[in-house]
């Protein structure tokens, strides 16, 4: 029989729909590829792509030209833009601001044919530090009100230039999913006196079904109430609200772990395409009128990373309900990822 089951992170309902029990061989698609004949991502073609922002070059080269091994840049097509100011304004019931924003790319490796997955642990660890060291400069922007990184893999997951890269959005609100956990977090912290996060770490290890890797450090699990197939989340076992407060030595840690759990995907559903998010504290900004806004911050949230393969579409009654529905118990999509066989390759 289907379940209800509830979120208490994401504040919502999700259908498990037991009875249809999809494993992963039901999963496995014949995957779409680009063919590129100049991307503008690969090393030697620089001056394709606007003046880079970051880069961490090991052998001292010079900047916008070849020797890289991560590279962050402006987006070409930025959704928002840096320049202005918001000019946040009434029109009528309803309102309006400039999109005034940051949209930055991080191309994660120099090679076309390399995914994140394909990265050793070293190669990520340096990708993560991007993330860090972009989100500490744009966080002194106090138009920025929460930064956004995020990774699609695959056509199938919006990922138009095949060369493994990654995301970054500054935005001058906290995005509506975001602004639900850290309400939420915020009201089990007054409730309780306890991370809401912490809690549900402190349960998965005590059930143990839906735990896929835990090395002391960072937890790896299928959530309770999983909206996507084969969804998995990642922790910090220590609670850390801020993954800029994160030391090199926690970033190799986490790297490490990060690279074992696709693998797991990569050899269980064939290299799926996914979609990565980092869900990190915003910037502590002061707000008019509201001194005491981030107070419980640092002891309610808790950071983490989603990893959400694209196995399924939205259908209407998703759509029009809210209601998402999972056609594979989070904890037999566990067992299945926790048994993976590591030296398979696609």
């Amino acid at each position: 029989m289907s379940e209800l089951r509830w979120d208490p992170l994401k504040n919502n309902w999700v259908i498990i729909t037991k009875g249809r029990g999809r494993r992963p061989q039901d999963f496995l698609q014949q995957r779409a590829r680009v063919t590129m004949t100049a991307c503008p991502f690969c090393n030697g073609n620089e001056d394709k792509t606007p003046p880079e922002i970051y880069a961490y070059r090991p052998n001292g080269s010079q900047p916008n030209q070849p020797g890289w091994q991560v590279r962050v840049i402006p987006n070409k097509f930025p959704a928002l833009r840096i320049e202005g100011e918001l000019e946040n304004q009434a029109e009528g019931l309803y309102d309006r601001m400039n999109g005034i924003g940051a949209h930055e790319v991080i191309i994660e490796h120099p090679e076309h044919d390399r995914s994140l997955t394909d990265l050793s642990h070293e190669e990520i660890f340096e990708v993560l530090k991007a993330f860090r060291t972009r989100m500490l400069d744009l966080r002194r922007d106090s138009r920025f009100r929460y930064i956004f990184i995020f990774k699609n893999f695959g056509i199938e997951a919006s990922a138009n230039v095949p060369h493994s890269h990654s995301q970054l959005i500054a935005v001058p609100l906290i995005p509506p999913l975001v602004a639900t956990e850290l309400a939420t977090c915020r009201e089990h912290f007054q409730r309780k006196e306890r991370c809401l996060v912490c809690d549900l770490l402190r349960q998965e290890r005590n059930t143990k079904e839906r735990i896929v890797r835990d090395d002391g450090n960072f937890l790896v699990f299928t959530p309770f109430a999983s909206r996507h197939p084969f969804e998995l989340m990642i922790a910090p076992l220590g609670h850390s609200h801020d993954y800029t407060l994160q030391t090199d030595q926690q970033l190799l840690l986490l790297a490490d772990t990060l690279r074992d759990t696709l693998r797991r995907l990569r050899s269980i559903l064939r290299d799926p395409p996914y979609s990565f998010i980092l869900h990190s504290a915003p910037p502590m900004h002061l707000r008019w009128g509201r001194p005491d806004y981030w107070a419980s911050l640092p002891s309610d949230f808790h950071w983490h990373i989603e990893i959400a393969p694209k196995l399924t579409n939205v259908a209407g009654f998703e759509w029009g309900s809210g209601f998402q529905m999972n056609p594979t118990p989070p904890e037999e999509a566990a067992a299945f990822l926790r048994n993976a066989d590591l030296s398979v390759i696609y």
